[in-house]
């Protein structure tokens, strides 16, 4: 039997049935397949797939976007068999889940190559959006739409854009993508291509694009560079708003280009002539200049000489008498000062600058006013276990010695007698400029005192002197004693209380107590130092002189026991 010139169904279908290699009908179902659109009833397209039954299709599933579905009798299309037989007899076909699986194997290509890939944002749901990749459905979070925050998503929406898959899972049916990771990659290629065009020492227009408290971002036409607050003027700039403002087109030079980073460091100032140029010879050491204070901090005040030349005054070079007090008390901020240049490091653009040098020294100037010998009158300003601080003219302190307050008591007793603002008047007995300390005396204005030459000799006595002393204080480190009743006091130190070890203990005397000593010099404040151990040497030295020089042959104990009994 010769064949027909026009295929039959049965033809039909063995021709698909060979095209698919022989798959029964029931091995139809979960596939895409190819087939032609037999007929457009209402809402519907009859597709034959080459079934036993034809299948019905909604004309919206071959609609794009509110576009018509444009097909006609004739056309070849493909779909996706669900199912080759339902309750009526018809297959159960599918345009939408037929795109969808072709989709889902164009992802998985392009995604393995790591490949851009094209949707269409088009719904919202809970932490992002739903974007429709020709088919298959992903999703877009939130924090993957773009560099920035954005407020308003309605312009991406329904518009056709790039997108790089993050992850997708075709089982679970779930894809992830990124449209922010499409920005960066874009945006990092446009800043190669900019930096390349840009180098080091360039001077380039820019617009202030954002401001911070360390310093702006200046656009340089599709690239951003960082002016630094330090790099915006040689002079203070507390904060960037005080120079510049958003949207100002300012002209700045690339200081640096980090290719590894892309970033971009700018500079103002660099644009200026730098005014520590011949700073040394403008401000040499010693010279006294005018500045206004500027900042202040913990450890001293920042005074400004000229427009971007600042020095610093350490809180120690301050103040000649307040020591230890914030420099908030001495000076304060747009303050104009005086001060004396005391370094420049031209290197490291640093200025040490003294305010108390601008002053004169109190110490030397009291020194002047008040020589040794003269009377001052002051008030008693603390009272301390060892003597009493008075306040004197020119802001300065001078210490009364417990042992220089009065006659013929003890140092405790002594200090007893005065209360703290109490006026008192004292004797200069010694100045020191350089270590700031003032020496006085109460005592040597007592009526009855020793004279003038008394008091620079420790009350008329003198060196090598064998004097009897009372001890008015045992110390660890010696006694405290007095030459004869009312006479000088001084010290005997722990090592002068004799010549062995056992005798150099002070806890072996007790006040009132009476022993002989020698005067062996005198302090800075006149009062005479005594030993026991230089008396015992002198006494055993003139002993063997007056005895020993006799051939009876006698001991040098035998000669100091008969010393001692014709004494």
């Amino acid at each position: 039997m010769a064949t027909s010139a026009n295929p039959t169904r049965d033809d039909f279908a063995k021709m698909l049935d060979d095209q698919l290699g022989g798959v029964a009908d029931d091995g139809f179902e979960g596939r895409v397949v190819k087939g032609t659109v037999t007929a457009i009833e209402n809402d519907k397209a009859v597709i034959d797939v080459g079934l036993k039954s034809e299948g019905r299709v909604a004309l919206r599933e071959f609609a794009r976007g509110e576009g018509e579905h444009g097909l006609k009798v004739g056309d070849e299309v493909e779909v996706y068999v669900d199912r080759v037989e339902n309750a009526d007899g018809e297959a159960m076909l599918s345009r939408d889940r037929a795109r969808r699986e072709a989709a889902w194997d164009k992802l998985e290509n392009e995604f393995g190559e790591g490949k851009r890939v094209e949707g269409v944002i088009f719904g919202r749901v809970k932490g992002g959006f739903t974007v429709d990749l020709d088919g298959a459905v992903a999703f877009l979070p939130g924090s993957q739409v773009d560099i920035r925050p954005v407020r308003d998503v309605t312009p991406l929406m329904d518009v056709p854009q790039p997108f790089q898959i993050l992850k997708m899972d075709r089982r679970r049916g779930n894809i992830v993508v990124s449209r922010r990771a499409v920005l960066e990659e874009t945006r990092a290629e446009q800043r190669s291509e900019l930096i390349d065009k840009l180098s080091e020492g360039q001077v380039i227009e820019g617009v202030v694009k954002n401001i911070t408290d360390y310093g702006a971002f200046v656009d340089l036409g599709g690239i951003d560079g960082l002016l630094h607050v330090t790099d915006m003027s040689y002079k203070r700039v507390n904060h960037p708003s005080e120079v510049i403002a958003i949207g100002d087109t300012v002209k700045v030079q690339i200081i640096r280009i980090n290719a590894d980073t892309q970033r971009i460091s700018l500079g103002m100032k660099q644009l200026e002539s730098d005014p520590w140029e011949g700073v040394a010879a403008k401000y040499p050491v010693g010279a006294k200049v005018s500045g206004v204070v500027t900042n202040i901090t913990e450890y001293g005040a920042f005074v400004e000489l000229e427009a971007g030349i600042e020095g610093l005054v350490h809180v120690s070079e301050m103040s000649w008498t307040k020591k230890n007090v914030h420099p908030g008390k001495i000076v304060s901020t747009s303050q104009e000062v005086e001060v004396v240049v005391l370094e420049v490091d031209s290197d490291k653009r640093r200025i040490s600058l003294g305010l108390k040098q601008a002053q004169g020294n109190p110490w030397e100037e009291f020194a002047d006013k008040h020589p040794v010998g003269s009377t001052v009158e002051g008030e008693v300003k603390n009272a301390t276990e060892f003597g009493l601080f008075i306040g004197l003219p020119g802001d300065v302190d001078g210490m009364v010695h417990m042992s220089d307050i009065a006659w013929g008591i003890s140092g405790e007793d002594a200090l007893a007698l005065h209360r703290k603002g109490e006026q008192v008047n004292a004797i200069v007995l010694d100045v020191d400029v350089e270590k700031e300390r003032i020496s006085l005396g109460m005592k040597q204005l007592e009526k009855g005192a020793p004279a003038a030459g008394g008091v620079s000799s420790g009350g008329g006595l003198k060196k090598n002197d064998v004097v009897t002393v009372t001890v008015l204080e045992v110390r660890d480190g010696g006694l405290e004693v007095q030459a004869g009743d009312d006479g000088a006091t001084g010290f005997i130190k722990r090592s002068d209380l004799g010549r062995d070890r056992d005798e150099q203990r002070p806890d072996r005397f007790q006040t009132g107590q009476k022993l002989d000593a020698m005067v062996i010099g005198f302090d800075r404040s006149k009062k005479p130092n005594f030993s026991v151990k230089a008396r015992q040497i002198a006494e055993e030295k003139q002993a063997v002189e007056q005895y020993g020089s006799s051939d009876s042959g006698a001991s040098l104990g035998d000669i100091l026991g008969e010393a001692l009994k014709k004494q």
